[in-house]
């Protein structure tokens, strides 16, 4: 299955932190003060399911959480996550595949689109789109290639990245897609947007 890393769910968050360290956490850790009481989120591609700890956190009850991950490993490693009263349903699909007649108050993208090649990209943008509920929020985070800090530098640590899981044919996307048009054309207001390890993770709250 594409976009799938089952092959190195175990090693998955070790290997993030070895080469981010702590920023693709921080990113999404910090997004979390616009969390809304009592909502309902979808989270795509949590992974190893991390964020449901600091989410309860936050919140340690009122919350109706879909989790849709891809990888059975990830989900695996995600249900025995302590995500207190929370209401926590796992769903282990492609996101391309999941429905819901419900509309989201909250929905959560770490590091989703950047597996993604630009067709499947905008898909999948329209699809969760539609699922959010006007006013509702967007946590959106990713790599930027922003000119700030070396675009150089960025651009080979991409192309590593890329090379190094096609090799394990986990992830269909090639180059980066950015992501920030498509809610600007969509009308989404910018709630905050923050940088992190040297501006090549980029964390944004948007508001539709």
């Amino acid at each position: 299955m594409v976009n799938n890393y089952d092959k190195i769910a175990n090693q998955y968050d070790f290997l993030s932190r070895l080469v981010f360290f702590k920023s693709q956490v921080n990113a999404q850790i910090d997004q979390l003060k616009f969390l809304p009481k009592n909502s309902s989120i979808l989270i795509v591609g949590g992974g190893t399911g991390w964020i449901l700890e600091e989410i309860s956190k936050i919140h340690p009850s009122g919350l109706q959480i879909i989790y849709v991950e891809i990888s059975s490993k990830m989900i695996d490693l995600s249900k025995v996550r302590s995500f207190g009263n929370n209401k926590v349903e796992f769903v282990n699909v492609g996101i391309e595949e999941f429905n819901s007649a419900v509309e989201f108050d909250l929905i959560l993208t770490p590091f989703l689109f950047d597996n993604f090649s630009k067709p499947r990209a905008e898909k999948v943008f329209i699809q969760l789109d539609n699922l959010l509920k006007k006013d509702g929020l967007w946590f959106l985070v990713d790599f930027s290639l922003s000119d700030k800090n070396g675009k150089w530098w960025k651009w080979m640590v991409l192309k590593l990245m890329y090379t190094f899981f096609k090799i394990l044919g986990i992830v269909e996307a090639a180059k980066l897609i950015d992501m920030k048009p498509y809610f600007l054309t969509a009308r989404y207001e910018i709630i905050k947007e923050r940088f992190y390890y040297g501006s090549f993770i980029k964390a944004i709250v948007f508001k539709k």
